[in-house]
């Protein structure tokens, strides 16, 4: 017996770990600095730290109630019905949700070029079709509407991502707004605002009042530091919201997670000092790398350092791991997090030397 044919499903490529590169190198991972997968420097909160404490007691209870907590209060921070709110185990969970919700066989997709590898995955493992829009390096990767509706043909859904990894490029809301009225009625408009703390930029949340074709996912991994317990959620339009109850994995967020991502949105003051930190460390990346790099919404930059392979593994070998963004289809870039400023100050000394050495 085997499985389907999953000869058109790629694997996801992450980021390469500090234990993986520690135990490979004969190394102590204290010794490494990680700045490969874009992760919070500085963790959590100590409130979100709390929660999780708190609640290791009442792990073996389904976490009915707190699912309902938690969805409450995101449809309250984003001025939105709870029933618009679907909770769900990390953003991509969020994507396979609605790729649930939406999917026929055989329906097709856009989906950004080079991009998150996981609108792809996710749509055909809903036995969906994956077309692409491409970014181009040339015109420093912009998105605009123009880049989205020469590619499009009536998809079923349509990937937009803000700020857009591993680019750091954005869409302005007007753009999206443009989409929204561009497209045909049965397109959907998924708004992937995994970075959405770091930008300036104001969220698509809102565009859902006016539009019932747009649908937007959020995390908690990033500026609120909570990627290993895997939380996220989309917010979707008021008409067709009853869908997740049909759509939804039981159960799916855990009660730890949940607990967490709660007391983690009520400590801004902790989210305020992350995105600050990591629009310091971008702006210092961007000035202090000799490396040709983009301007980023996000809390990394992308660099064009002539050879990525060689260039991620030297700095690894050096004790930074920053990502090898081959797997993008970009084998000239690296993407670099921003870490703390020790952290990032190393990292510019340590890839500095690297790409010298390269290039020699």
């Amino acid at each position: 017996m085997q499985p389907r044919d999953l000869s058109a499903l790629t694997p996801y490529v992450p980021g390469r770990g500090a234990a993986e590169v520690a135990r490979e190198l004969g190394v102590d991972p204290a010794d490494l600095t990680k700045l490969s997968s874009n992760e919070n420097p500085y963790g959590p909160s100590d409130a979100a730290v709390e929660a999780i404490e708190a609640t290791a007691e009442r792990v073996g209870v389904y976490p009915k109630a707190s699912h309902t907590d938690l969805t409450d209060r995101l449809a309250d921070h984003w001025g939105v019905a709870s029933e618009q709110v679907w909770v769900t185990p990390g953003a991509d969970g969020a994507l396979d949700y609605l790729a649930r919700a939406m999917l026929d066989p055989g329906d097709r997709v856009l989906a950004p070029e080079p991009g998150f590898s996981y609108y792809r995955m996710s749509a055909r493992y809903h036995h969906g079709e994956v077309d692409r829009y491409h970014l181009s390096k040339d015109d420093d990767f912009a998105q605009t509407p123009e880049t989205v509706l020469d590619a499009y043909d009536d998809h079923r859904i349509l990937y937009l991502t803000t700020p857009h990894n591993p680019t750091g490029s954005e869409f302005a809301r007007a753009d999206v707004r443009e989409l929204a009225e561009s497209v045909a009625d049965h397109t959907l408009l998924v708004v992937d605002e995994a970075y959405g703390e770091y930008t300036e930029r104001p969220s698509s949340v809102a565009l859902l009042d006016d539009y019932d074709n747009v649908a937007v996912t959020r995390t908690f991994s990033k500026a609120y530091g909570l990627a290993g317990l895997r939380i996220g959620y989309a917010v979707v339009p008021e008409p067709w919201a009853d869908a997740y109850a049909r759509v939804n994995t039981p159960f799916a967020a855990s009660e730890v997670a949940l607990r967490a991502a709660l007391a983690a949105i009520d400590d801004q003051a902790h989210v305020d000092d992350v995105v600050e930190s990591a629009r310091r460390m971008r702006s210092y990346l961007r000035a202090e790398l000799d490396a040709p790099t983009w301007a980023s919404g996000g809390n990394f930059v992308l660099a064009d350092v002539g050879d990525a392979s060689a260039v991620a593994d030297a700095s690894q070998r050096n004790g930074v791991i920053v990502r090898d963004c081959s797997s993008f289809g970009l084998p000239g870039c690296i993407r670099v997090s921003c870490g703390t400023e020790p952290q990032t100050r190393e990292a510019v000394d340590v890839l500095n030397d690297v790409v010298s050495e390269v290039e020699a």
